[in-house]
C-alpha cells in the first residue's frame, strides 16, 4: 500500500443510462474516461450479486452469482438478441432512481427473450465448467421458479425445466462477459475496479442449500442463530440481519473450500475487494433464534488466524481491503495487524471521540483506505447539516476555516484527507458532486426507499474534471 492513489465509489446501479439502472454499456465506459480525467486510480463498487427483495446487494441468492439488471440492453441489441422495439419499450421514465418497480416486473422477461435468441449453447456449457458455483446458483434459481419463488426448505419440485435453467445460465454467462469486457477497458486506461464481499450470505441462497454443512442449521434446515452487529452509531437497538452463521468447525476442516472458492472468484472479477464486516473473522455476533432484538445476542469467537492464512495464500499480493468498523477490540486490531491488510478509515466517524481517534486525518496511517463516508452513511454535505453546531464548527475548523457555504467546506474536507497519510482516499461521487442527503444510498436499519440512487450523464459532464485530477496532482495521487 505504499503507491499513494484515490479513486471514487459507486455501484454500477447508479451509473447514468436509459433503462431504469446502471448497466456494463456505454455509460459505464465513459465513467472510466471520467475517473481517468480527474487522476483517480480507482473504481469501487459495491456487492454483483442478486439484490434481495429490498434491493440490497447484501443479501442474495447468490454470493456468486450477477446481477441480471447489470447486463446492458443496448450490448444485447448489437448482439442481435433484441429489437429496436423492445429497447424502446424498455426505456425509463426517469433517470434519477433505479426503478425497480418496473425492473422487477418486465426486466426478467426481456432477458428471457434474448436467451431464447442465443443458439451457441456450447459457449455457455464451456463457461459454466470452469465456475462450479455460478452453475449451481443457475440450478438454484431454476428450481426456485419451479417452486414459485418458495424458500428451499420447502421446495416441493426437484427438477427445473431445461428452457428456465438454460436461461439463468445464459444469464451468468453473458453477464461475466460483458463485465470482463468492461473491467478490461478499464484497466487499459489504468482504472483497477475493486470489488466487495458481504461477510454472510442470505438463508434463502444457492450457497446455503448447495452445502447446508457449511452453516449452523437445524434439521428443518432453519438458522439455529443468526447474524447480526450490537448497538452502534447507527443503530440503538443493534442490527439483526438474518443471515445464517457459518459452522467454522466445519469449514476449518475442509481447509475453507467454499471461502477459498468465493475470494478466487472475487478475484478474477476484480482487481482487489474489500471484505464487509472484517471484525467476524475475530468474533462475531450471534443473535439466538426468536430474539426480538439484535441486543439478545453475544460475541463469539471466529475463524481467526487460520482463514487469514488461507486468503492471504489465494490473494498474494492483490488488494484486499478489511472493513474494521463498529465495536473494535484489541483482538480485532491484533488480527488485522497479522493480516497486513488495509483497514478503513471514515471522516465522519472522526469526531464521535477525542483527538486520538483513527478517523482523524492527523492519525491515519499509510496502511488504510479513507473514506469521507461509506455507503452506509449520509452523504458527506448531509453529515455537515445534520451536526450540532458545535460539532461543525470544529470539522470544518480542522480542515482550513469554518466556512458559511458549507459546499466549500465539503471540498476542503476531501483536500484535507487527500494530503494525509492514507495510501488510498475513496470519495463516494456524491461528496464529487457536493450533493445532500437527498442522494444518500442506503440507511443501515431501514428496509425501504435504499439503493435507488443513480447519476445523470449531465452531472458527470459538469463536475470540474482539472480540478480534481490538480488536486490528485499535488498530493501525488495520480
Amino acid at each position: 500500500m505504499s503507491k499513494r492513489a484515490s479513486g471514487v465509489l459507486m455501484h454500477i446501479s447508479s451509473l447514468p443510462g436509459e433503462y431504469s439502472v446502471g448497466s456494463f454499456g456505454k455509460e459505464a465506459r465513459a465513467f472510466v474516461d471520467f475517473l481517468c480525467d480527474c487522476g483517480f486510480s480507482y473504481w469501487q463498487v459495491l456487492p454483483f450479486c442478486m439484490p434481495d427483495d429490498c434491493n440490497s446487494p447484501y443479501k442474495s441468492y447468490s454470493s456468486f452469482g450477477g446481477n441480471p439488471y447489470f447486463i446492458d440492453l443496448e450490448i444485447l441489441k448489437e448482439k442481435g438478441l433484441l429489437s429496436e422495439e423492445e429497447l424502446d419499450d424498455a426505456r425509463q421514465n426517469s433517470p434519477y432512481l433505479c426503478e425497480y418497480d418496473r425492473l422487477n416486473e418486465e426486466r426478467i422477461t426481456l432477458l428471457r427473450k434474448a436467451a431464447e435468441r442465443f443458439t451457441d449453447k456450447e459457449k455457455v456449457r464451456k463457461f459454466l465448467l470452469k465456475y462450479p458455483s455460478l452453475s449451481k446458483a443457475a440450478e438454484f434459481l431454476a428450481l426456485r421458479d419451479a417452486n414459485n419463488g418458495m424458500p428451499w426448505q420447502e421446495w416441493t419440485v426437484k427438477v427445473s425445466e431445461p428452457q428456465i435453467l438454460f436461461f439463468w445460465q445464459f444469464v451468468q454467462y453473458e453477464f461475466f462477459i460483458q463485465w470482463a469486457d468492461l473491467k478490461g477497458y478499464a484497466n487499459e486506461k489504468g482504472i483497477k475496479i475493486i470489488g466487495d464481499i458481504p461477510i454472510y450470505v442470505a438463508l434463502d441462497s444457492a450457497d446455503v442449500w448447495a452445502d447446508p454443512s457449511q452453516f449452523l442449521l437445524d434439521k428443518d434446515g432453519q438458522p439455529k442463530c443468526v447474524a447480526g452487529c450490537p448497538p452502534d452509531y447507527f443503530s440503538e437497538d443493534g442490527q439483526m440481519w438474518g443471515n445464517p452463521i457459518y459452522d467454522w468447525k466445519a469449514m476449518k476442516k475442509d481447509g475453507y473450500a467454499w471461502w477459498s472458492e468465493r475470494i478466487r472468484y472475487m478475484l478474477t472479477l476484480f482487481d482487489g475487494v474489500r471484505i464487509d464486516h472484517f471484525r467476524g473473522f475475530e468474533s462475531y455476533w450471534s443473535i439466538p433464534k426468536g430474539a426480538l432484538t439484535a441486543k439478545e445476542g453475544k460475541w463469539i469467537k471466529g475463524p481467526g488466524r487460520s482463514l487469514i492464512n488461507k486468503i492471504r495464500e489465494i490473494a498474494g499480493e492483490r488488494l484486499i481491503i478489511a472493513e474494521d468498523l463498529g465495536d473494535i477490540t484489541p483482538e480485532v486490531s491484533a488480527l488485522l495487524e497479522y493480516s497486513k491488510f488495509p483497514g478503513m478509515r471514515v471522516f465522519q466517524f472522526a469526531f464521535l471521540g477525542d483527538k486520538d481517534s483513527p478517523h482523524l486525518p492527523h492519525n491515519y496511517i499509510d496502511n488504510c483506505i479513507a473514506y469521507t463516508g461509506t455507503h452506509d452513511n449520509n452523504t458527506l454535505l448531509g453529515y455537515i447539516w445534520e451536526l450540532d453546531e458545535a460539532t461543525r464548527k470544529r470539522a470544518l475548523a480542522y480542515c482550513g476555516g469554518y466556512e458559511e457555504d458549507w459546499s466549500i467546506g465539503c471540498k476542503k474536507i476531501i483536500n484535507t484527507m487527500l494530503a494525509s497519510h492514507a495510501a488510498t482516499v475513496i470519495i463516494p461521487i456524491q461528496d464529487i458532486f457536493v450533493f445532500g442527503a437527498d442522494t444518500r444510498m442506503n440507511t443501515p436499519g431501514t428496509a425501504k426507499n435504499n439503493w435507488a440512487y443513480r447519476i445523470t450523464q449531465d452531472q458527470l459532464n459538469n463536475v470540474n474534471r482539472k480540478y480534481f485530477y490538480s488536486i490528485n496532482e499535488l498530493y501525488s495521487r495520480v
